[in-house]
């Protein structure tokens, strides 16, 4: 892959970066892509999958792995909260 080298503007500075744009390779070349001789996917071949996913499939994993946001309300209370606890910190 070219990701290794720094002629490419898909090169990744940081490790963790990399770490996770390999993931997603290995998912899609394992779980989304025919292999030429196999004419399967390997992960199909290997039996660990019965059909040839797609990218939603994979979009759906990522997103489902994501942390929840919080809702927009308790960020409010939390700020009139610390508002507050900043103002009777001074009064004195």
């Amino acid at each position: 892959m070219r990701r290794f080298t720094r002629l490419t503007n898909a090169f990744s500075k940081k490790v963790e970066n990399h770490c996770h744009a390999l993931a997603l390779y290995f998912v899609f070349y394992n779980f989304c892509r025919i292999h030429k001789s196999l004419k399967v996917s390997p992960a199909m071949a290997a039996g660990l999958a019965d059909i040839l996913h797609d990218l939603e499939w994979i979009i759906g994993l990522i997103d489902a792995r994501a942390p929840v946001p919080r809702p927009f309300e308790n960020l409010q209370e939390e700020k009139f909260k610390l508002r507050h606890y900043r103002n009777s910190r001074h009064v004195a």
